[in-house]
Parts: C-alpha cells; sequence; structure tokens
C-alpha cells in the first residue's frame, strides 16, 4: 500500500503528497494547484514548500460582491 501524507496550506486540505521509491507525487485536491497536479517532487518539504507558494502567488482573482 502506498503512504500518502496530507498537505495542508493554513488549515485548508489542498492535497496529499504520495510516497514512491524516489521521491513524492502531488495530487491536487484545491483547483488552484491544478497547474503541479502529478508533479513529482524529492521531499514532502519540497511538496509543502511549492503548493504554499503557489497558493501565496496571488494568480487567481478575488471574487467581486455584486453591489446593489
Amino acid at each position: 500500500m502506498l503512504q500518502s501524507h496530507v498537505i495542508d496550506i493554513d488549515g485548508v486540505f489542498v492535497g496529499a503528497a504520495v510516497r514512491l521509491h524516489d521521491g513524492y507525487r502531488f495530487v491536487a485536491t484545491d483547483l488552484r494547484l491544478d497547474e503541479i497536479d502529478g508533479s513529482h517532487w524529492p521531499s514532502l518539504n519540497d511538496v509543502r514548500r511549492v503548493a504554499r507558494a503557489r497558493l501565496g502567488a496571488g494568480r487567481y482573482p478575488v471574487r467581486l460582491q455584486p453591489q446593489g
């Protein structure tokens, strides 16, 4: 059975890191991280660091509230 680790950023579950023989594969559950879904990383810390950086990059616009 494959071992996996929950990846959460500031308490929000964004994916899982699946342990492979030579590193970790990231499985995204948050659409904002779809770009790195399936990517391969040498360490669990690398997965967490990249996920946090992608979320913090602010690439997605904030939803505006309708006025009225």
